[in-house]
């Protein structure tokens, strides 16, 4: 049963990413609509959820969704969640960063992730059991055992500035013991790179259900962990992860939790 569902997610993410190629020679003339400090969206992540939509109620109507810009839609028990266009900031400023992100889950458990980074025609995808590829090949997360030479990724708590004291502190912990830091801008393509062993690690604060489904089961079909900040599997509902390999992930949880205030667990 999940292959043609992954099959549907890819052929929605393909189709939504041909609609934001087409459109990057526009972006000058986009209307940008602000959803809120440091959020926006335009046209073209609505025309691009518009599609995805369509092409998976198409296949199937009984299913619900949970979409980044038209919210939910009721259904069964099966929810697809999609983020049209993951990097609306990198987009607007045609900064080569952005993805499609379109994840499934059943009863709670995902079981279907898909990003898509259309400028280089990279598809990650992974279903519960199944493994994590990229273009059909098998991908893993590294083997690092120490902090020292990692890479790790991250996003800024841009939207939650009342958190920013706190993750300074965890910036500053994880550059120490690290080899560096990246700030790319789309959550969805640094889990995707962790899965796929390009990023040692992955941290951020509050992020969305939409910006981070697919990518933490690629992580985890990839051979990571993902946790919350107190260790447990809350990461859907606060939006604080930790994404890893095994060791790496522990590695990253000593730094981050001296640092972890009582909002934040």
């Amino acid at each position: 049963m999940q292959q043609p569902m992954l099959n549907i997610a890819v052929r929605a993410a393909r189709s939504a990413g041909e609609i934001l190629l087409r459109s990057t020679d526009k972006v000058a003339h986009l209307e940008v609509e602000s959803k809120g400090k440091n959020d926006f969206a335009t046209e073209i992540d609505r025309l691009a959820e518009r599609e995805i939509i369509s092409i998976i109620k198409n296949a199937y109507p009984e299913h619900s969704i949970l979409a980044e810009e038209s919210g939910e839609h009721e259904g069964n028990e099966y929810q697809w969640i999609i983020d049209p266009l993951d990097g609306t900031t990198n987009f607007i400023h045609g900064f080569p960063q952005y993805a499609v992100s379109i994840a499934l889950k059943h009863k709670g458990r995902l079981e279907v992730g898909v990003v898509y980074d259309p400028l280089r025609d990279e598809l990650f995808t992974a279903k519960r059991g199944g493994g994590a590829m990229l273009n059909n090949r098998r991908i893993r997360v590294t083997n690092l055992t120490t902090m020292r030479g990692a890479l790790v990724g991250t996003g800024f708590p841009f939207k939650v500035p009342q958190h920013l004291d706190a993750y300074m502190e965890m910036f500053k912990a994880v550059t120490l013991d690290s080899a560096g830091i990246r700030r790319a801008g789309s959550a969805a393509l640094d889990l995707a790179y962790v899965a796929a062993g390009r990023l040692d690690a992955f941290w951020e604060i509050e992020l969305k259900e939409w910006d981070m489904a697919a990518g933490i089961l690629l992580v985890k079909e990839a051979g990571g962990v993902a946790t919350d900040f107190s260790f447990k599997d809350g990461y859907l509902e606060s939006g604080n992860l930790i994404a890893a390999s095994p060791r790496m992930h522990q590695l990253m949880y000593q730094l981050i939790e001296p640092h972890v205030t009582a909002a934040l667990k």
